[in-house]
C-alpha cells in the first residue's frame, strides 16, 4: 500500500480547512509551516505535509474562470447561455472550486456534460462526436449479444504504451524513473506475453503483482515503451439467488483506510440499502441498484483532494467517476459482509482505449463475479435495462487490469508522491528528488489488434 496515503484519514485543523476551500495555496502553506514549527503530533505533521501536495494538485486542476468556461461551452454547444452554466454549477453538475476566492472550473468540465447528459451531446456542434458515441454504443451492444449467445468471450489483445519525458533545461542529462502499467495475470487474464521493452535493463514486476509495472531508469533521450499481448477469458454468468450457499467466506470484507472505511454514514447507508436481506447475491444487487440509479457519473478531480472518504463523497454529493462508483460499491459490499475487490487499468476495445475502474464481488458457489457500476449507470441513463442488468455479475472482455488491489505500491516503489496513488493506469515519472512535471510528459496508448478467440 502507499503508506503515506493513510494519513488522509487524519482530520485537518479548521483554519487549514478554511484556507483550503478558499483556494489560497500560499496562506495554506504558510499556516502549515507555522503549525509544524510550533510542534504537532507526528500523524498530524504527516497529514499537514501531505496537504501541501494535495493543494498543489487542486490548483493545477481548476484552470478556467467563469468567462473562459462560458466561452468554451458556447463554442461547443449550440445555443448555450450564461444562465445554463449557472444552473449546472448550482445543481452540482460541473466540477468547480474556489481558487483564491474565485470560481474556477476543471479543465475537462465540458466533456463531462457530453458523457453524462444526452441533451448536451445532442446539441454538440461536433457532429462526428455524436456519431462516434452512437457507434460505440452499438459496437458494445453487439459484444454483449455475442457473449449471451456463446456463454462468454475470449480475446487476445495487443497493446503498445509509450512515454516521452521532455525535461526542462536545468534537468537535462538527469536520469528519470518511468513506470508503465502491465496486465496482472490472474482472474480473467491469461497468457501475458511481453513482446518488447525499449530498455534492456527495465525491471518487470512479477506476473501476479497487485500493481504491476515495467520500470525504466534512464536519461530520457528516447521513448520509454512497452508492447505486449494478453488474453481475457470471461464467462457469461446468470447466478440464481436460490442456489446461493448457506456458508459464505469472509475474505476481502475488511476496511482499508483511508477510503474503504465503515464510517457511521457508510453503516447507515448500508442498512438503508440492504435492509433485512440476508442473501448476499440479492444484497449485492441492491447495492448495485443504489450506486447506478441514485447517483450520476461525473469526471473527477484527483481523489487526494476530496474532503472526505471516496464513498462518503459519492453518497453525499451523489456523483463520481468510474473509480468512485467502484470503490463505493466495494465499500458497501464489504460493510454488508460481501467480499469485494478492485480492478483498474484500461478499457481497451477495438474502437477505443481509456483509463477505467470496476469491481468484483464473491458469492459462493459462483465464486468471483464482476460488476461495472459506471457502465451500469450509463446504461440506466440511456434506458437500456438489458445492458444495465449485464454489468451486474458480468464484464465485457475489453479490459486490461493493471491493478488487482486498491491503492497499492509498485514492485519497486516510487520515492516521490505518485500522480495517481490509487490506480495503475497512467505512467508515473520522477527524478531522484522530485516528481516530473505533468506538462513535461507525453504518453500514448495504442490498441494494436484484438483477436476474438474460439474455443
Amino acid at each position: 500500500m502507499n503508506h503515506y496515503m493513510e494519513y488522509l484519514a487524519v482530520p485537518l485543523p479548521e483554519d487549514i480547512q478554511r484556507f483550503k476551500f478558499f483556494g489560497d495555496q500560499k496562506l495554506l502553506n504558510d499556516a502549515i509551516d507555522r503549525r509544524i514549527a510550533a510542534g504537532v503530533p507526528d500523524p498530524l505533521k504527516k497529514r499537514l505535509q501531505l496537504e501541501k501536495d494535495v493543494m498543489a494538485r487542486w490548483v493545477e486542476e481548476f484552470i478556467h474562470d467563469e468567462e473562459e468556461a462560458l466561452q468554451i461551452c458556447m463554442d461547443q454547444i449550440e445555443g448555450f447561455t450564461r444562465e445554463e452554466l449557472h444552473e449546472l454549477r448550482m445543481n452540482n453538475a460541473v466540477e468547480w472550486a474556489y481558487i483564491n476566492g474565485k470560481v474556477m472550473y476543471k479543465e475537462c468540465f465540458v466533456n463531462n456534460l457530453f458523457v453524462t447528459r444526452k441533451q448536451y451531446l445532442d446539441r454538440c456542434k461536433d457532429l462526428a462526436r455524436r456519431e462516434e458515441s452512437a457507434s460505440d454504443k452499438k459496437n458494445l451492444k453487439d459484444t454483449l449479444t455475442y457473449m449471451k449467445k456463446h456463454g462468454g468471450m475470449k480475446a487476445r489483445i495487443h497493446l503498445r504504451l509509450s512515454t516521452k519525458v521532455n525535461p526542462p533545461e536545468e534537468r537535462k542529462g538527469e536520469k528519470v524513473v518511468c513506470q508503465l502499467p502491465l496486465p496482472v495475470e490472474y482472474a480473467q487474464v491469461k497468457n501475458v506475453n511481453i513482446l518488447r521493452v525499449s530498455h534492456d535493463d527495465a525491471v518487470i514486476a512479477p506476473k501476479d503483482f497487485p500493481a504491476r509495472t515495467v520500470r525504466f531508469e534512464a536519461v530520457p533521450d528516447q521513448l520509454f515503451e512497452v508492447e505486449y499481448t494478453y488474453e481475457t477469458h470471461v464467462d457469461y454468468m446468470q447466478p440464481d439467488p436460490d442456489k446461493v450457499s448457506a456458508q459464505q467466506p469472509n475474505f476481502y470484507t475488511e476496511e482499508q483506510l483511508p477510503h474503504i472505511q465503515f464510517t457511521p454514514f457508510v453503516k447507515m447507508m448500508t442498512k438503508e440499502i440492504v435492509g433485512d436481506e440476508t442473501n448476499p447475491l440479492i444484497k449485492a444487487k441492491k447495492i448495485y441498484e443504489f450506486v447506478t440509479t441514485k447517483n450520476i457519473y461525473s469526471f473527477m478531480r484527483e481523489y487526494m483532494t476530496l474532503p472526505s472518504t471516496i464513498p462518503e463523497y459519492f453518497m453525499a454529493g451523489q456523483k463520481g467517476d468510474c473509480g468512485v462508483h467502484a470503490i463505493t460499491f466495494i465499500t458497501l459490499c464489504r460493510c454488508a459482509g460481501i467480499p469485494a475487490r478492485w480492478q483498474s487499468g484500461f478499457w481497451s476495445c477495438p474502437w477505443d482505449i481509456g483509463m477505467h475502474d470496476w469491481a468484483q464481488f464473491y458469492v459462493a458457489p459462483y465464486g468471483w463475479l464482476f460488476c461495472d457500476p459506471s457502465f451500469g449507470g450509463s446504461a440506466h441513463r440511456d434506458g437500456d435495462r438489458e445492458k444495465w442488468e449485464f454489468y451486474f455479475c458480468n464484464l465485457d472482455p475489453y479490459r486490461m487490469p493493471g491493478a488487482s488491489e486498491f491503492m497499492q505500491s509498485f514492485y519497486i516503489p516510487m520515492k516521490q508522491y505518485r500522480h495517481d496513488p490509487y490506480d495503475n493506469q497512467s505512467c508515473e515519472c520522477e527524478y531522484h528528488d522530485a516528481r516530473v512535471n505533468r506538462n513535461d510528459i507525453t504518453s500514448k496508448r495504442e490498441v494494436v489488434s484484438i483477436e476474438i478467440l474460439e474455443d
